[in-house]
C-alpha cells in the first residue's frame, strides 16, 4: 500500500493564502510571520494564535488534514517522551515499534509546506527525524516569546524557525486537540521522517518600538526533504 500525500497533493498554504489581517494582504506563511514579527500587525501573539486558529477550521483543506489522523495530543507527548527515554533497558524494542505503528497512519507532507519550531532546533533532530511543528505563526511567535522569558542563558534574542517542505519523502501527519482546551491553538504537526533537514540562512528580524513582539528576533530558514 503506498503511503498518500496529505489532501491528495494540496499545499495547506496555497489553501490559506493570500488573506487579510488588520487591513493588510499576506501572500504567504513567511509575510504574515514578517509582519508580526516588525510589529505591523499590532494584536499580540496568543490573541493572534486564536485568531488563526478559527481560520484554520474554517479551511477545508486543514480539516482534510486533521480528520485523517486518528491522534491527539495526549499520544504525541507520550511518544516523544517515550522514544527518547535511556532508563527502561528492558523496552528497547519498543520505541522503534511505536514509530512504525504511527508512520503506518503517516502520509507525505506536501511540497512548499511551511511549518514553524520556537526556540533552538533540538540537536538530536536530524538523528531521531522527529520534529514538532506547528503551522500557525502566531503559535510560534507565542512560544518563542515564552521560551526566551524562561531562558537562563540569557541568550539576547528568540529564536524561530520556518521550516519549507523541499522533498517528497518527508512524512508526518497533523496533531488532533480538543477544541475546548489550551491545546487548541497549537496547530501542530508532528514530523516522524525525512531524508535531510538543512539550515539555509537566518536574519535578526527587529521590531518596531511598542509592538508586542521582543525587540529582536533570530529567524532561522531550515529546508526538509
Amino acid at each position: 500500500m503506498s503511503t498518500p500525500t496529505l489532501a491528495s497533493l494540496a499545499s495547506l498554504d496555497r489553501s490559506l493564502y493570500p488573506q487579510v489581517w488588520e487591513q493588510q494582504t499576506f501572500n504567504d506563511a513567511h509575510s504574515l510571520l514578517i509582519a508580526m514579527l516588525t510589529g505591523n500587525i499590532k494584536t499580540d501573539a496568543k490573541a493572534f494564535s486564536d485568531a488563526f486558529t478559527r481560520q484554520l477550521l474554517a479551511n477545508d483543506t486543514y480539516q482534510q488534514w486533521i480528520n485523517f489522523t486518528v491522534f491527539g495530543g495526549y499520544l504525541q507527548r507520550q511518544f516523544m517522551a517515550f522514544y527518547r527515554q535511556t532508563e527502561d533497558s528492558f523496552n528497547t524494542d519498543m520505541p522503534a515499534l511505536f514509530r512504525r505503528e504511527l508512520i503506518r497512519h503517516a502520509q507525505y507532507l506536501p511540497l512548499t509546506q511551511i511549518l514553524f519550531l520556537a526556540g533552538d532546533m533540538p540537536k538530536i533532530a536530524r538523528f531521531d527525524k522527529l520534529l514538532t511543528t506547528t503551522v500557525n505563526p502566531a503559535t510560534a511567535v507565542f512560544n518563542a516569546q515564552q521560551a526566551h522569558k524562561k531562558s537562563t542563558m540569557n541568550r539576547s534574542v528568540a529564536v524561530i524557525n520556518q521550516i519549507t517542505v523541499v522533498g517528497r519523502q518527508v512524512m508526518g501527519f497533523p496533531i488532533r486537540h480538543n477544541r475546548r482546551t489550551s491545546e487548541r491553538t497549537r496547530n501542530e504537526v508532528l514530523v516522524l521522517d525525512f531524508q535531510e533537514l538543512r539550515l539555509v540562512n537566518e536574519e535578526n528580524v527587529i521590531s518596531k518600538k511598542r509592538s508586542n513582539i521582543d525587540e529582536t528576533m533570530l529567524l532561522r530558514y531550515y529546508e526538509l526533504r
